[in-house]
């Protein structure tokens, strides 16, 4: 049973995927409501990056995706930022973050230069995510945990209602782990967008998010990380302990 509340929220309504006669979702139903961090949870196969490819509207499904008021009313166009788990490029490319950056939000070929104005914006994109520092590092020597931040800062450009994030932190330690979830959750705070999280760390989940959502095809079970993680669906799919998966 979904629970509403009086946030705005992405409200997804029985969504289903299929694919060559196989059930990738089947009816799932959930809120991300907005200032909160819902996570989903579940094995590999369970349909998660499935589910994210379908809000992004990447691969073709069956029910009602709604950016919705808090009066219950449709708010068109809703405006999706999405950090992936890891950024393919050639890692000997002569390019700074700053190029890379700049090149996503002008129409000018950074080779011949970027403007002031467009220089301004890049710095204060990466200052937003707290990656300042980075704007002149070559990109192909940035670490795991700089290159999601830089990613970050491009999701945010231009300002998103939903902020997607597939295995954000997947293969980075946890330092940096701890520090781009900080950076998510002040971000979180201070402009009070849906966040929508995919991610293995059970540790983590428990400890930052607001909403969980534990997927197998369907959505099994939904609610705070203590509802969740207390719950027998839960433990069918985990076991009893809490181990990373």
């Amino acid at each position: 049973m979904l629970h509403h509340c009086a946030l705005c929220h992405i409200d997804l309504d029985r969504i289903s995927v299929r694919r060559g006669g196989q059930v990738l979702l089947q009816d799932v139903s959930m809120h991300i409501h907005c200032g909160q961090l819902t996570v989903l949870i579940g094995q590999n196969g369970a349909g998660k990056t499935t589910l994210i490819r379908a809000l992004l509207g990447q691969i073709p499904h069956a029910g009602v995706i709604r950016h919705v008021d808090s009066r219950g009313l449709d708010i068109p166009h809703l405006r999706t930022g999405y950090v992936p788990q890891v950024l393919q490029f050639d890692r000997e490319m002569p390019l700074t973050v700053q190029d890379y950056l700049a090149s996503a939000v002008s129409r000018r070929p950074v080779w011949t230069g970027i403007g002031k104005k467009t220089k301004e914006k890049v710095r204060q994109m990466l200052r937003d995510v707290d990656a300042e520092a980075l704007a002149e590092r070559p990109l192909g020597r940035c670490s795991g945990g700089e290159l999601q931040r830089v990613l970050l800062a491009l999701a945010l450009e231009p300002a998103p209602d939903l902020l997607v994030l597939d295995e954000p932190v997947s293969g980075i330690d946890r330092n940096g782990m701890r520090m781009f979830l900080d950076t998510l959750m002040e971000l979180r705070k201070t402009r009070h967008m849906a966040i929508l999280l995919v991610s293995h760390d059970l540790h983590f989940v428990r400890e930052y998010a607001d909403h969980v959502v534990l997927l197998e095809k369907s959505v099994l079970t939904q609610g705070t990380p203590e509802e969740v993680f207390a719950s027998p669906e839960f433990s069918n799919v985990f076991g009893t302990g809490e181990e990373d998966s």
